[in-house]
This record gives C-alpha cells, sequence and structure tokens, in this order.
C-alpha cells in the first residue's frame, strides 16, 4: 500500500520551495484570456530523469514519484485517469483514485455494475496515466485487471466515512437517474435503512496487474525524458522512448 511521507523529506522540500519561487509566468506561458489552443504552452525543468535515477525497479519509482507528488501538496496526488474499452474496443475513460500500489499491482474502488465495472468484465484490461503538472511528471501503467477478494474490499469499505459508505450503497452509479433529488431521496433511504454498515455485493476493488510502466518527466523545448519498462516473468526490462 502507498506509504504517507513525511512532509519534512528534504526532497519534499526541495520540491515545494521550487514550487512556491515559480511565478504563474514561468509555469504557463499563454495568457488565461488566450482561447487559441495551439498556442498554450508549459515549460519544463531542465533536469529530468535519467537511467540511473530510474534504477531497475518501477514499483519502488512510481512509489517515491507519489511520495515527491505528495510532498509537494499536489492536490490528489492519488487521482489518475482510467482507460477501460468495451469487448469490441470502444474506449471509455475516467478519473479514480489510486488506493494501493505495490508489487502485485495498482488498487481502485467503484460499483462493479457502473460503465467501467461492466467494460471490465467485457474486456479485463486497463491502462492509467498519473499527472502531477506541478513538478511536471506523469505517469502511466496498464494490464489486466482482477477483482479483489471479498475480505479486501469489506476491509478497505469499512474504513470510508460513513457518508461514502452511504453513496456506494445507493447509488445506482452509472445508470440514469431522474434528477439531483433522486439521489438525495434514496441517499436519505439508505442511512435511515442503516444498511451502509456493510458492503454491498455490487461494490469492491479492482487490481491492475501492471505489466508495463512509462515514467515521462518534463523537460526544456519539449525534449522530455521518457523511461518505459516492461515485465518479462518476474523480471523488469527498462529502455527509453524518444519524446
Amino acid at each position: 500500500m502507498i506509504a504517507k511521507p513525511e512532509f519534512a523529506d528534504l526532497r519534499g522540500r526541495r520540491l515545494a520551495v521550487w514550487l512556491c519561487s515559480m511565478r504563474p509566468t514561468d509555469r504557463y506561458r499563454w495568457s488565461m484570456a488566450d482561447n487559441d489552443l495551439a498556442k498554450m504552452r508549459s515549460e519544463y525543468a531542465s533536469t529530468g530523469l535519467d537511467e540511473e535515477t530510474a534504477g531497475h525497479d518501477p514499483v519502488a519509482l512510481a512509489r517515491r514519484w507519489l511520495h515527491d507528488a505528495i510532498a509537494a501538496r499536489v492536490a490528489e496526488p492519488n487521482a489518475m485517469a482510467l482507460a477501460t474499452s468495451t469487448a469490441s474496443g470502444m474506449p471509455s475513460v475516467r478519473l479514480v483514485l489510486l488506493k494501493g500500489l505495490d508489487e502485485t499491482g495498482a488498487v481502485f474502488y467503484t460499483n462493479y455494475d457502473s460503465r467501467k465495472g461492466r467494460e471490465l468484465a467485457e474486456n479485463p484490461n486497463a491502462a492509467a496515466v498519473m499527472i502531477w503538472h506541478q513538478i511536471g511528471r506523469q505517469l502511466r501503467f496498464e494490464g489486466p485487471v482482477r477483482k479483489l477478494a471479498p475480505a479486501e474490499c469489506d476491509e478497505y469499505f469499512n474504513s470510508r466515512p460513513l457518508g461514502a459508505r452511504i453513496s456506494a450503497a445507493s447509488s445506482p452509479q452509472s445508470h440514469t437517474v431522474a434528477n439531483r433529488a433522486e439521489l438525495e431521496r434514496r441517499w436519505r433511504e439508505t442511512e435511515s435503512a442503516g444498511v451502509a454498515d456493510c458492503r454491498p455485493t455490487g461494490w469492491g476493488g479492482y487490481r491492475i496487474e501492471i505489466e508495463a510502466f512509462e515514467f515521462w518527466h518534463g523537460r526544456e523545448d519539449r525534449l522530455h525524458d521518457r523511461v518505459h519498462f516492461s515485465k518479462v516473468g518476474d523480471h523488469w526490462t527498462r529502455e527509453r522512448l524518444a519524446p
């Protein structure tokens, strides 16, 4: 699981100082009043990611990057865009929260009857990307997806705030509802029924069994660093990709 870092960590302090010292014009080279998307461009750091820093363990590197993002006070540093697709290949993507990352893979939770849940039932593969604008980095990973064991889902569900448990139990995720009032009525009924103490059978977790990582670090003049890892058996191979 993701360990909570100490904000006193030296690397985190340096990142925070660097971010605080940057002016808006250092980060964004366009006017907010300028609607020409073609002119929008960010400038990135002169230092990036080399092979020595990347090492040979992408899981360890991914955890370090997560810790750096947390230490830099990035908003929702565990947010990731999760892409799934139907059996015929029609893709969809949405933001979810990463709730665990270790050698076994990346964990997230949802309603099994949501759009992503239905697509994963058809095509149990997914890809995700995490982006941390403030530190000029993004992380991609992909692989087959499997449901978590019920006991693991129960443990996480019971750790959630009561309101979030009620929402999970009352919301027919991704299905049509008449209006906001219907959602609130269902929430109140679920609260009154006291059923949020037990995880709904249609709600739980998935693990992406990661087979590939890509670490992207923004560099000057768009000559970005891209370091890619592929899993071969029990080992990882590393290569650099052109930006």
